[in-house]
C-alpha cells in the first residue's frame, strides 16, 4: 500500500488519503469496490460537521426511499395514498 493510501490505526474503516494540488483525492479501492463504484460514477458528497461524506446516487436514493417509509402511518404507499385523495377531491367536484 503507498505511503498515500495508509489505514488508520486508530479508525479500521478510515484511510489516510492526500488531496493533490487540484483537490481531488482518490476513493481506496476498498472503499469503491464496497460502494458498488467503478469506472467514472456520480456520487454525492455533503457535509457533515467537520467531515466530508460521500455516497452513491443509489445508495442517497435507498436512505430516501427508508425515510419517507418510516413517515406513512402503517405502512401505506404514499403513491396509493395522493391518488386516493386526488378521486376523493375529484367525487367533489
Amino acid at each position: 500500500m503507498s505511503a498515500a493510501h495508509r489505514p488508520d490505526p486508530g479508525h479500521p474503516d478510515t484511510e489516510r488519503v492526500v488531496i493533490d494540488a487540484a483537490g481531488r483525492l482518490v476513493v481506496p479501492a476498498r472503499f469503491r469496490r464496497a460502494l458498488g463504484i467503478r469506472g467514472r460514477e456520480t456520487v454525492v458528497v455533503g457535509m457533515v460537521g467537520d467531515s466530508l461524506r460521500v455516497h452513491t446516487v443509489d445508495g442517497g436514493l435507498e436512505r430516501l426511499q427508508r425515510l419517507a417509509r418510516r413517515k406513512r402511518p402503517g405502512g401505506t404507499s404514499a403513491v396509493d395514498a395522493f391518488i386516493a385523495e386526488r378521486r376523493h377531491e375529484a367525487g367533489r367536484e
